[in-house]
């Protein structure tokens, strides 16, 4: 059965790219040296997380299961890839200003 998880990582995918994007803000303010790794890193997996937001919306919106199925299996891959990162963003920040 397809478009099973897609609409769940299509808005958890949304909402974790608001967290990455207040992130990079809040790194923004802070200013220092320290925090250009933290950045970078987070600005990959706000990438990873946009584009598995496409892929869930295509799978979302597709006709054929079979294609339907493929983005929603790439759509997943990318979300965990991205929730990963977004564990060792969590592990750089809490080492870095602890």
């Amino acid at each position: 059965m397809a478009n099973n998880t897609s609409s769940h990582i299509l808005s958890t995918s949304a909402n974790l790219l608001g967290f990455c994007l207040f992130v990079i803000t809040s790194l923004h303010i802070t200013n220092k040296f320290e925090t250009h790794l933290i950045d970078a890193f987070t600005s990959l997996v706000a990438v990873l997380l946009t584009v598995s937001c496409l892929f869930s919306y295509v799978s979302i919106r597709s006709k054929k299961p079979v294609l339907s199925a493929r983005w929603e299996q790439i759509a997943d891959y990318l979300f965990v890839t991205a929730l990963i990162g977004i564990l060792s963003i969590i592990l750089l920040i809490t080492f870095n200003f602890v």
